[in-house]
């Protein structure tokens, strides 16, 4: 059962997707005689953490009951207290945990804190896999100390990059809308924030990425007219001169070096734990970044959404990484959704 129960834990802390960065996000289920007396999950950075809105909920239930938890408990006080000493104040007698937390501040502690004080802990094998998934934007944060980075783009039939999603794609609960929900940032090039307006999800409460727009090599001046100042969503242009922006407002940083290594430095000075690069169009400034990320190993996951469409090509269509260089992807995941298929896969 002990899967059952984690993957359950799995599926409450992904209601928090896009709002606990950086936080990982996490969830909590206690269960008392093979029955579930609470749950929890970690809504957002500062909030109280997974097990301790479950616990508070399970009250008197929570002795003697056994604990699922999607990552391993805290021991540290930050902005909340350590939910160790939850569990061991509730007199909880197991703790079954998804994985154990990559940050060097936790890392087993919380494990060896709850074992020396009488409580069994063991690690759910079965569903690590999932839990690692949930959090695989925060445990490579914690690794490397940059922002995980995603590479998307949407083919026709014939491998055409086009600039369109499926007909449902942007509209709530579609797959370019829930996209947008999880990440913190976006990277488009000047030319599709010239000509489009930044798209936004359309999610219940989601919190809008911050779109960093590529202009190397611009003129003196970049206009992007689907913006407005003090809207949302928040942007920030990234350039390799000084130029000026309209409309007034938008944060314009010039850069000795317009590589993604660069890129991802000052991303993760704004604490930003995983970053969108969106791919529209062939040729120009994110064409310009793609032969730097496989040569620096800074690309870990690729999407493409594959349209049931058959395009005539206006211009360059390549979108190889390095030119003429080619590398495996692993973990490959398919879906069909209202007749486009979405594939996955990591490098």
């Amino acid at each position: 059962m002990d899967g059952l129960y984690m993957r359950w834990c799995v599926e409450l802390a992904h209601k928090a997707a896009g709002h606990t960065s950086p936080n990982p996000m996490v969830g909590c289920v206690i269960v008392r005689d093979g029955r579930v007396v609470s749950e929890g999950f970690h809504p957002k950075a500062g909030r109280p953490h997974a097990d301790v809105f479950a616990l508070r909920d399970a009250g008197d239930l929570a002795e003697n009951a056994t604990a699922y938890v999607s990552l391993e408990p805290c021991n540290h006080y930050g902005r909340t207290p350590p939910c160790t000493v939850a569990f061991i104040n509730t007199k909880v007698k197991d703790v079954v945990v998804g994985m154990t937390d990559p940050n060097p501040i936790v890392a087993f502690k919380g494990i060896e804190r709850l074992k020396s004080a009488g409580i069994d802990v063991r690690l759910c094998a079965e569903e690590e896999a999932s839990c690692r998934k949930l959090n695989e934007a925060y445990i490579h944060r914690m690794l490397t100390g940059k922002a995980f980075v995603t590479f998307r783009t949407t083919l026709s039939m014939n491998g055409i990059v086009v600039n369109k999603s499926g007909s449902t794609s942007d509209q709530p609960g579609g797959y370019y809308s829930q996209l947008l929900k999880e990440y913190d940032g976006v990277i488009v090039s000047s030319n599709f924030a010239k000509t489009n307006t930044l798209p936004i999800s359309h999610e219940a409460g989601a919190k809008q990425p911050l779109y960093i727009i590529m202009a190397q090599g611009e003129d003196s001046q970049l206009n992007i007219p689907f913006i407005k100042e003090g809207s949302a969503p928040e942007a920030v242009v990234l350039t390799d001169s000084p130029i000026s922006v309209e409309p007034a407002g938008i944060e314009v940083l010039v850069l000795d070096r317009m590589n993604l290594e660069s890129i991802l430095q000052l991303l993760a000075q704004r604490g930003l734990c995983n970053v969108l690069v969106d791919f529209r169009e062939a040729g120009g400034d994110i064409s310009s970044l793609l032969n730097n990320f496989q040569e620096a190993k800074l690309l870990q996951k690729v999407l493409v959404e594959l349209l049931p469409i058959w395009t005539v090509s206006q211009g360059p269509c390549d979108l190889a990484f390095g030119g003429n260089q080619s590398f495996p992807l692993n973990d490959m995941e398919h879906k069909e959704v209202n007749g486009c298929v979405l594939l996955e896969g990591y490098v």
